[in-house]
């Protein structure tokens, strides 16, 4: 097992990509200690994306991939800047808040990045905003996506531990909405501090006016999130949905995408979707390794001699998943770090719901924090500004998820609450 590690690890610091050094070093141990065929290896690979379930990413991704293209975007931020344009760091409100609405139709922390980042980086600029602020503030918020239903990561999740994705979904509104709630209180205090201009408070009927225009994009979460609860579709099929739905906006109502641009449009989310699926393909190798080495069995029994404390082992769990959510990629630490401690969770009685929102979180944690930060290091490419620059604000940001984490461990109701409502 020391030389599967060793492998991965080299590959690693070698600068090869997180998919490839999974899939060699795997591979690598069993044709070296196993005799397994290199046939055996590859189909084990296609069975790691061989679900159903897994069709829901690259759905999501086409769904918000429209969404930023068709002129739904910044309807969206329109609406919001009515709302709470007017309050000191209203802007930075805007964008918080805009994130949480558009993750709660892409899924993805990376395109919410993107999509919002390209509207409201330069009006940020314009109003003044320290550039390093902003962008701290997007990849951050971004991350929220990964929180904030319905999230490609709890998709993964969903597959890799047998828990509903429906109520992995609900289970995520409310940590979402106390970290986005966070965000917002942090920009009024370096609003009030850095003495940025608000904007002028809109009347009700800019209100009324934004509002319509937003209603049709707003209305697709409530259209994925009720189709799931009412059992019309399943949570691939919502990914369907929600596609189709991003596709009519887009081309038919607002006719901002050509039928021409949609080619264009597919093969960025081929390029997004391959990248995930080859990496849960490559988890799944080294997962059947790990398994094949008894390594979960011997990881509980460790974890369990350190402490049988059901607290003390969540402790544990999550300082793992933060120091690991530094150094890999989302995907991959959910494939391979899960199904070693699923036995000792199940043992311990955790509920699959609880857990999976708390990976959710430590995962957004884990996007903005340094050296990896693919959210963080996303932002900072959108806004024009040095990686390191932006670690003099990250701290408060990081610090309101780590105290959504500490909350939602702790009282896993606030996870559970609207789940076990909605969801019998």
């Amino acid at each position: 097992m020391l030389i599967l590690l060793a492998v991965l690890f080299v590959a690693l610091i070698a600068g090869i990509p997180v998919a490839f050094s999974i899939a060699i070093s795997s591979a690598a141990y069993l044709i070296l200690f196993s005799g397994v065929p290199l046939l055996a290896i590859a189909q084990r690979m296609v069975v790691g994306v061989d679900s159903f379930t897994l069709l829901a990413i690259p759905l999501f991704l086409l769904a918000g991939e429209l969404m930023a293209r068709g002129d739904i975007t910044p309807r969206i931020v329109k609406f919001t800047a009515t709302l709470v344009g007017h309050i000191p760091g209203g802007m930075a409100m805007v964008m918080a808040i805009s994130c949480m609405f558009f993750g709660a139709i892409s899924g993805s922390g990376v395109a919410d990045v993107v999509a919002i980042g390209s509207i409201l980086l330069p009006a940020m600029n314009e109003q003044g905003y320290k550039k390093p602020f902003s962008a701290t503030l997007l990849g951050c918020s971004g991350a929220l996506a990964t929180i904030i239903p319905p999230s490609i990561v709890m998709v993964v999740i969903g597959v890799t531990t047998g828990a509903s994705i429906g109520k992995l979904f609900l289970g995520g509104f409310i940590p979402g909405i106390m970290a986005g709630v966070g965000f917002m209180i942090i920009s009024y205090i370096y609003a009030i501090k850095e003495k940025y201009p608000r904007m002028e408070r809109a009347s009700w009927k800019e209100r009324w006016i934004a509002f319509k225009m937003a209603l049709l994009p707003l209305l697709a979460p409530a259209i994925i999130l009720g189709g799931i609860l009412l059992g019309i579709f399943t949570a691939t099929e919502a990914g369907g949905i929600a596609a189709l739905y991003a596709l009519i906006l887009a081309i038919f109502v607002y006719k901002k995408v050509s039928l021409s641009e949609l080619f264009e449009i597919g093969i960025s989310v081929v390029r997004t979707s391959a990248v995930i699926l080859f990496i849960i393909s490559a988890a799944n190798l080294f997962g059947w390794v790990v398994a094949a080495e008894d390594i979960p069995q011997k990881v509980a029994t460790f974890m369990l001699s350190i402490s049988e404390n059901y607290w003390v082992i969540l402790i544990l769990f999550n300082i793992l998943l933060l120091l690991l959510g530094m150094f890999m990629e989302t995907i991959a630490i959910i494939i391979i770090v899960l199904p070693i401690f699923l036995p000792i969770f199940n043992m311990l009685g955790v509920d699959l719901i609880h857990l999976g929102l708390m990976v959710c979180v430590n995962l957004a944690i884990g996007a903005n924090t340094p050296p990896l930060g693919v959210d963080l290091i996303a932002a900072c490419r959108i806004s024009g500004v040095r990686y390191e620059s932006t670690f003099r604000y990250l701290t408060p940001f990081l610090g309101v998820m780590v105290l959504v984490l500490a909350l939602i461990t702790a009282f896993p109701q606030l996870v559970l609450l609207i789940p076990n409502i909605l969801i019998n």
